[in-house]
Parts: structure tokens; sequence; C-alpha cells
């Protein structure tokens, strides 16, 4: 076992070929305790070197929704949100307020970071209220 810290992709890259030759090792063997090893060393060169930063939190809901079954009226039912209001959410024409925002993090258990953030809402209808999130992230 010939393990060290990973400070190059070269040596990224050695890590991860090594780790898909002892993928399934035997529970318990030493060739296991290197892919334990191997596995934390690569997922911190990871987090360092290619970080994914959080999902849009539209794209979030929408996500949740589908894995957990939630349907639209579900939604609307849970939020008291007419079916109207529930599609400019969900298509970034309204933003998310404070209180959908502790709702839909209970609901769909994503994190309140996640569904804070703000975003850009498509482009605005004269009657819409200006009580939404704007920002830097496209719908």
């Amino acid at each position: 076992m010939d393990i060290r810290p990973i400070h190059t992709p070269k040596d990224y890259e050695m890590a991860c070929e090594r780790i898909e030759q002892i993928f399934h090792a035997e529970p318990g063997s030493k060739e296991d305790d290197e892919l334990e090893v191997l596995i934390t060393l690569v997922d911190a060169y990871e987090e360092r070197h290619f970080p994914l930063g959080m999902p849009h939190p539209v794209e979030a809901i929408k996500i949740q929704m589908q894995n957990l079954g939630v349907s639209r009226k579900h939604l609307m039912d849970h939020l008291k949100k007419s079916s109207g209001r529930i599609s400019d959410i969900l298509n970034c024409r309204r933003g998310l307020t404070l209180a959908d925002i502790r709702m839909l993090s209970e609901m769909l258990h994503i994190p309140l970071e996640v569904l804070s953030q703000d975003y850009r809402l498509e482009k605005s209808r004269p009657n819409q209220s200006s009580d939404t999130f704007n920002a830097t992230v496209s719908c």
C-alpha cells in the first residue's frame, strides 16, 4: 500500500485508477483499508479542485418534487397558493417568499441555504409585486 497525498492531476488520476482496481476488495482486507483511505483523499482533492456549488433553488424544488412524488396540486395545498402562483414560482416568474422557503425546506427536505439563494426572475409582468428575490443565477 503506497498511499501519499494527492497534489497534482497526475496523482489524482493514479489514485482514481487504483480505486477502480480495488473497488470490490474483500471487506476487512488490506485492499479494503487502502480503498477507504484513497476515497477519502480523492474526495478531499475533488472538493478543493472541483467544487460543485449549490443547485439552483427552483431546480432543487423540481427535482425533489419528482424524487418524492409531490404533485403541483400537493404543492398548492401545502403552500396555500393558486395553480397560477405555483406555475409562476416553478417557471421563475415569481420569487419565493420567506414563508415559502421555510415550508418547502421542511416539505421537500431541501436545505434553507439552497432555497434562500438569490436567482434571476423571468421578465416581470406589470402587476407582479416586487417582494421577490432577484439576483445572479439565471433560471
